[in-house]
């Protein structure tokens, strides 16, 4: 039986959705790692605790799965650039939990460069441990999109990904977006890239009855809703989602159409609530979109599905997305998504098949994309029954076995450490 050491070090698989280090990446390594255990994987997530009233260990993930935390710096929430000076007492502790548990991993999985940076000093620590890494997103991607200096990815960040390039025996991309992007913005060799997409529980994202999903999410069968779910950051582009909106409201054809927002703090006081909130906000206010725009903050997984079936249309107005597991999971419950189309979302979203993709940052495109499908009733039904049968070939059943072949692959050719 393999074992795994999944390293997810800057956030945890288990929290809550849309806060400001929870997205996607909570969701692969979540879904990835039952997969795993379901097919037989022994598999301990490690990432850094962030409260020391939740115990260390958690077995949340079923299957004999194990969430380690381990105690690296206060354990509070701190953002990412306040941690990475504790990745050698992390990997510290996953050494000293594997001693005394008396376990040897065949294989560390981790996720996110500074994961990278610690599976380098396990693998030195371990004799040589293959490594398998994922990015999940680039640096310097990040910067190509960036609006502002405080926006940009640091030094630390870039190097530490040509770091975890340089050491790893593979790397898992998204799609072939990511790997031409590794190779040409840095110089990364291709032959230790693997393209597997990432997955979706099509058992938990499947399309429910639009007037039962709505009546869960407390919507009457009239409303109509446009969703967006993310972070709220601005690399998310939601400020164009916005503008769009004001610009259908404005048309008047298609009223009342709400846009719901899920991610983010809301329930806080305006100093503690984020800068990209609180300019959001503004601009609701600033355009005069009244109620016509409701802000949600964090919603559990549980509930996702009621969100995305209970919506006429799902938009990803991005500027930069590696893959886009929202746009996945929408799609699984049969809800047309329109995106951006940037890095993975271009190969995901079928245009004019399963929704549209756009340019990003044009709200006039966007509120043209909209005006059509929430026009058009049999368009809309006919592009959701594509979506969910086009997402069904992104079941983890699938996407974890080709992760399994790596881990194989990786055992078998791993090469010798230099001396």
């Amino acid at each position: 039986m393999l074992r795994i050491a999944m390293l997810s070090y800057h956030t945890c698989p288990l929290a809550t959705l849309g806060g400001k280090d929870t997205g996607g990446m909570n969701v692969y390594v979540r879904d990835l790692t039952c997969e795993l255990g379901r097919l037989g994987i022994q598999v301990d997530v490690f990432t850094r605790s962030q409260d020391e009233h939740v115990p260390h260990v958690l077995h949340d993930l079923g299957y004999g799965n194990r969430v380690v935390h381990i105690p690296a710096g206060p354990e509070e929430p701190k953002s990412k650039s306040d941690i990475a000076k504790y990745i050698p007492e992390f990997a510290q502790g996953v050494i000293q939990f594997a001693a005394e548990k008396g376990i040897k991993y065949d294989v560390i999985h981790s996720h996110y460069w500074m994961s990278g940076l610690a599976a380098e000093i396990l693998s030195d620590a371990w004799g040589g441990t293959p490594i398998v890494s994922m990015f999940h997103t680039l640096g310097e991607m990040k910067n190509r999109v960036a609006r502002s200096e405080d926006e940009k990815a640091g030094e630390d960040r870039l190097n530490g990904e040509r770091q975890v390039l340089r050491r790893a025996e593979r790397i898992i991309v998204a799609t072939l977006a990511e790997l031409t992007q590794l190779r040409f913005l840095y110089r990364a060799d291709s032959r230790k890239m693997t393209v597997i997409p990432p997955g979706v529980d099509t058992s938990h994202f499947y399309p429910i009855p639009a007037d039962e999903a709505k009546q869960y999410i407390g919507l009457k069968p009239e409303n109509r809703m446009v969703l967006f779910v993310g972070r709220i950051e601005p690399l998310k582009g939601i400020d164009t989602l916005i503008q769009a909106m004001s610009c259908l409201d404005l048309q008047g054809i298609h009223r009342p159409v709400h846009l719901a927002i899920i991610g983010g703090d809301v329930d806080v006081s305006p100093e503690e609530m984020s800068e990209e909130m609180a300019r959001l906000q503004k601009m609701c206010d600033d355009l005069c979109m009244g109620g016509m725009v409701l802000f949600l903050g964090k919603r559990g997984q549980d509930t996702l599905p009621y969100y995305y079936s209970a919506a006429e249309v799902v938009v990803m107005p991005s500027l930069y997305e590696s893959f886009g597991m929202v746009a996945l999971e929408a799609m699984a419950c049969g809800t047309p998504v329109i995106a951006s189309e940037v890095g993975g979302l271009g190969y995901l979203v079928q245009n004019g098949i399963t929704g549209y993709t756009i340019p990003d940052s044009e709200p006039d495109a966007l509120c043209d994309k909209l005006s059509w499908l929430l026009g058009n009733v049999d368009l809309r039904n006919e592009m959701g029954r594509s979506a969910a049968e086009y997402a069904a070939n992104y079941a983890w059943t699938k996407i974890a076995s080709q992760i399994i072949e790596v881990y194989k692959e990786v055992l078998v050719k791993t090469p010798e450490l230099p001396v």
